[in-house]
């Protein structure tokens, strides 16, 4: 994580005042894709890269958000917020002041800086890390606090209504309430979860091959849809079926093919994805770290074949780990079509482990890839 005295200093220079210090994380998804918006379960941690903010009160009447990542500052009346995001940025702090002023809460003019280490475009929800951040530091201001399941909701709105990308719940609840060590056991649909703890002798290494991707595109909103049109599908014959969550095999089995094709596989993934995260999640609490890393690599092959949102370069790496020593289990992780891949790896392995990937990748693609050895952190709070 970037230094918050490094953070500090640049607000001070900036804006002449001293400013209040938040942090929020990124994420890691270890299994349990695209089953967030069909509220099912997910398993991420929040890692040790993530947004630092800082916040200081103004007197002109203005918000000014400066981003050291992009090395720019934009700057807004708060009391005439934009209504509509400006394929920015900012959009994703803005859209978070924007959903809490539409709470009602009336919104001081500030100056906010942000900075981060989280890779951009990568799956490891840099924009989360951002959201979750910025709703700290603006709570801070005016005195306000939400547990942080809320926190989580509250963003994931500013996401969905204002910035328009279709995300389901998960990036910004881990961000908001991740623990040190634990990865979550999240149930999407009532926001219950259980820790899940992650051995100390296993690392989180997360690979970037270097394929960028947005969740805010066409791909994503289409998976989404043929997610939603299969659960439509399944609840004109069982009413109860509100979401893939309530569905099961047999369901596609009888009412498969009212479907369309690509909506009776992504429904396939959605279905057994949640079956495999919630033995994952008992896997990792018993330390059966076989039965872990099976189900990794079942998911990903769901992944890559149903829903087709991983790419030749993704699954380059998921291959090349295979056989390195110390490997547990290997996959794609976040919203698809490029980013991370996640390996959970001996720590003892994992520098060696990191080499000998990133050798095998290059080699093959000609790309040099991004590898990161993390650890599962605790989620967003206040820097003192």
């Amino acid at each position: 994580m970037h230094d918050p005295a490094a953070l500090r200093s640049i607000h001070r220079a900036r804006f002449q005042s001293e400013p209040a210090l938040f942090a929020a994380p990124g994420r890691v998804n270890l299994i349990g894709e695209h089953t967030d918006y069909a509220e099912g379960f997910v398993m991420p941690a929040a890692i040790d890269f993530a947004t630092l903010a800082g916040i200081s009160p103004r007197s002109d009447g203005q918000i000014v958000i400066y981003s050291e990542n992009f090395a720019e500052q934009r700057c807004f009346s708060a009391s005439a917020l934009p209504v509509q995001a400006a394929k920015h940025w900012s959009d994703y702090p803005l859209g978070v002041v924007a959903i809490l002023a539409g709470e009602g809460h009336a919104i001081p003019s500030f100056s906010l800086s942000l900075w981060g280490d989280v890779p951009l475009n990568s799956g490891l929800s840099s924009s989360a890390s951002v959201e979750v951040a910025t709703a700290l530091a603006v709570l801070s201001l005016i005195r306000f606090t939400y547990p942080g399941p809320v926190i989580a909701r509250l963003c994931q709105r500013a996401e969905n209504e204002f910035v328009g990308a279709n995300c389901g719940i998960m990036d910004q609840f881990i961000s908001a309430n991740g623990k040190e060590n634990n990865a979550l056991l999240l149930d999407c649909r009532d926001l219950t979860y259980k820790l899940a703890p992650i051995p100390a002798h296993v690392a989180l290494v997360i690979a970037n091959t270097m394929v960028k991707h947005s969740v805010a595109d066409g791909e994503y909103s289409s998976r989404r849809a043929q997610v939603e049109e299969a659960a439509a599908v399944i609840a004109r014959h069982r009413p109860q079926v509100r979401f893939l969550r309530d569905a099961n095999v047999e369901d596609l089995a009888n009412y498969g093919s009212e479907m369309s094709p690509n909506a009776l596989k992504r429904a396939r993934h959605v279905i057994t994805e949640n079956t495999r995260t919630v033995a994952a999640a008992d896997a990792l609490i018993r330390g059966d770290l076989k039965t872990l890393g099976r189900l990794m690599a079942e998911a990903h092959s769901s992944y890559s074949k149903d829903f087709e949102a991983s790419c030749a370069e993704a699954d380059a790496m998921v291959a090349f780990a295979q056989g390195l020593p110390g490997l547990i289990g290997a996959r794609l992780t976040g919203g698809g079509f490029g980013g991370c891949t996640i390996n959970l790896v001996e720590s003892d392995h994992s520098a060696a482990f990191s080499q000998q990937l990133a050798a095998r990748y290059s080699a093959e693609t000609g790309i040099v890839p991004q590898i990161f050895v993390c650890q599962a952190s605790n989620g967003a709070h206040a820097i003192i």
